[in-house]
This record gives structure tokens, C-alpha cells and sequence, in this order.
């Protein structure tokens, strides 16, 4: 499901009428929060140090030799298959039947030996109507939200090419299209042990700040599966940092998964990020995970579907040959890319992303509050 990477590419886009009308339902201080970036906090928060010994890629990995590693990204792929299920069980009865019925009258109005009947015409009419009409809206409204698993790319993917020294991010369009930064322009969310504790259940994330790409938007991609603590997002990062700036022997060999559309892929998602907290949690639990098995196998047999639904991303020439000895470096991604429209729309919200001169100011520390000593009342 790419509902994250869709969320971020429309916010980036949204209309000037539709923010503005956003953001008169928010208080100033929320706005101001929005809005809180300083130049001195991008300098500290993004560095190429050395932040783990044990640089590990938790995968999945789908290619990994001298030139690339590719992986793969998504917000909430462990979602994956809900949007699935609900489009296949609500709209396919609904258009099953109105064709058997609009198919059956038609078929006895031209081969019955009896005469056509005034009902059979009508019945005839009113469901071909109704299923064009349902068809019609679906296409209009729905397929923008089926299109988040169904009917795309199979997998979002991100490409680090250690020879020129870039990263292809491959979206469908509708979640920003693919995109191309310089390698030195990559922020990570795991290089601070301090963050152990909100770590778990998420992804890494990597940031391509406006003021280091040249866009007037933020990109942003979610790689690999959930981390069950900082630590496993430190060693991902870590991995990643020593591929690009070291080469491939810096780095333990990946185990590598396939780009097909593999059942197990699609049941051990619903997983990730729960092994350590299901070793840690009390016998009561587990025994509530195994009655409610039953809706693991609906959603891994929906995100299986989805899968199956959906064809494998195919980089453009110049992305697959980037690093070949004689073949052309891919251009970096710039506002000329996008059609006019859209960058019309990107300049629009551009002021979302300027950073501040300086640094955050500290938070100063609450103190604690003191409860006066009540009286006895009964002296």
C-alpha cells in the first residue's frame, strides 16, 4: 500500500484553495510547528559517519553487486491487500451480476423463440445503466485509491549506485514519479542511539532536504521492513553508508528475494517489527494473536492478490545502464521534470520546507508541580 508516498506527493501538491482552507482549521502554534526547520539542525542531523558496528540489510534486497543495491521502500507494506480486498468484495458481485443478468436478456431477447418481451427490455436497460453508472464512479473516484496496490508497480524500489554516486527512487506517478539525487545529499533517521525507544515499529527513513536537492518539495522514502529498536535501524543505515562510500566487501553479503509475487512475502509482512515484542509479551496475548489467526490469512491472502495484480517495476535505459563503462550518468531530478502544472503547484508550497537561520531554541524543562499539603478536616 503506498497510501504514506501518496499522502507526502499530494501534500507537496495540494492546491493553494484546499490549504488554505486546511490551515484556517489549525492554531498558530501548530502551523509554526510545521514549519520549525533550522539550517544548523539539517548540518547536525545529517552526516556519513560511522554509526554502528554491525552493518545489517534486513531486506528485502532484490540485486546487490559491484555497481548497485537496490531495496525496497513503502510506508505500510504489512497494510498491503485491505484496499484489495474491499474493491474485489465490493465491486466485483456488483458487476458479476448485473453482467450475467444484462448478458442473459440480451441473450434470450435475440435467440429465445418466444417474442421480446417489454419487461425483458427494460431489465435489459435498467442494468446496463447501473452497471455503467457503477463502473463510471468507480473509475472516477475509486481507481486513484485501488491504484494504491492494485493495477502499479508491484514494489516500490530505491537504487544507491556506488559508481555514480546517486539514488533512483521508482514510484508510481501518482506518489511522485522516479526521481534521481546525488548520493551526498541523503539524510537517515538512524544515526542517534538516543532514539532506541520510538524506533520500534518503524522503518528508515531517508530525506532529501529542498535546500540540498534544488526542488522546492521534501522527498522522502521508508526503506526496508519495520525495526523492532533504533539499533536495527542504525545497523540498515550503516550498511547502506559503507556500500556507497566503501564498496560491496565492506558489507556482509545480503540474502537476496525475489521481485515475484511470492506468498510468503505477502504473509510475513503482517510480522515485521513484532518478533521481539512477541518474545517479550505475556502468554495471554499470544494466545489472543492465535484466535484471531484468522484475519492474518484474509489480509496475507489480499496483499498476495495485490501482488499478483500488479507488474514488476522496469527502470528507464539510462538508470539501467548508469555505471557501465561508456554509458551516460543519469541527469539529477530538477523542477523542469515535472509537467508545468505540477510545478506550478510545488512552487506554490515551497514555503513549507525554507529552513530558519541558527538553531531550535532549547525547550525549556516543565517544573514539576507541587501539591500543597491539605489540611486534615477532621481536627
Amino acid at each position: 500500500m503506498y497510501l504514506i508516498e501518496w499522502g507526502l506527493w499530494q501534500t507537496a501538491i495540494e492546491a493553494e484553495a484546499l490549504r488554505n482552507e486546511y490551515e484556517k482549521e489549525m492554531t498558530a502554534s501548530e502551523i509554526n510547528a510545521t514549519r520549525d526547520f533550522y539550517e544548523l539542525d539539517l548540518e547536525e542531523e545529517m552526516h556519513f559517519r560511522r554509526v554502528s558496528e554491525r552493518p545489517c540489510a534486513r531486506g528485502p534486497v532484490y540485486a546487490f553487486n559491484e555497481t548497485f543495491l537496490e531495496m525496497r521502500c513503502g510506508g505500510s507494506e504489512e497494510k498491503r491487500g485491505l484496499i484489495t480486498i474491499m474493491t474485489l468484495v465490493g465491486l466485483g458481485p456488483i458487476i458479476y451480476t448485473g453482467a450475467i443478468v444484462t448478458g442473459g436478456s440480451i441473450y434470450f431477447d435475440f435467440f429465445s423463440p418466444h417474442a421480446t418481451s417489454l419487461v425483458n427490455i427494460i431489465v435489459t436497460i435498467v442494468m446496463s445503466a447501473l452497471d455503467g453508472a457503477i463502473i463510471y464512479f468507480y473509475l472516477r473516484f475509486g481507481l486513484q485509491f485501488t491504484r494504491l496496490e492494485m493495477l502499479t508497480s508491484r514494489h516500490l524500489i530505491i537504487r544507491f549506485n556506488r559508481k555514480t554516486q546517486q539514488v533512483h527512487l521508482h514510484r508510481p506517478n501518482s506518489c511522485g514519479g522516479i526521481v534521481t539525487f546525488p548520493w551526498r545529499t541523503t539524510g537517515s533517521t538512524g544515526i542517534y542511539p538516543e532514539d532506541d525507544s520510538l524506533s520500534a515499529g518503524m522503518r528508515l527513513g531517508l530525506v532529501w532536504h529542498p535546500s540540498l536537492t534544488g526542488l522546492p518539495h521534501m522527498e522522502m522514502a521508508l526503506v526496508g521492513k519495520q525495526g523492532q529498536g533504533g539499533s536495527e535501524l542504525r545497523d540498515e543505515w550503516e550498511f547502506i553508508r559503507r556500500y556507497m562510500e566503501e564498496g560491496p566487501h565492506a558489507v556482509p553479503r545480503p540474502r537476496l528475494s525475489t521481485q515475484l509475487p511470492s506468498p510468503i512475502q505477502a504473509f510475513s509482512a503482517q510480522f515485521e517489527g513484532l518478533g521481539r515484542f512477541f518474545r517479550k509479551s505475556s502468554w495471554l496475548f499470544k494466545v489472543v494473536l492465535l484466535m484471531v489467526w484468522p484475519a492474518f490469512v484474509i489480509v496475507g491472502t489480499g496483499h498476495w492478490l495485490s501482488l499478483m495484480l500488479c507488474w514488476r517495476p522496469r527502470w528507464p535505459k539510462v538508470i539501467r545502464e548508469a555505471g557501465m563503462p561508456g554509458k551516460a550518468v543519469p541527469p539529477v531530478t530538477t523542477l523542469s521534470d515535472y509537467p508545468p502544472a505540477i510545478q506550478e503547484r510545488l512552487l506554490a508550497n515551497a514555503d513549507r520546507w525554507q529552513l530558519k537561520p541558527g538553531k531550535s531554541p532549547e525547550k525549556k524543562p516543565r517544573k514539576p508541580r507541587t501539591r500543597k499539603p491539605q489540611e486534615n478536616r477532621y481536627l
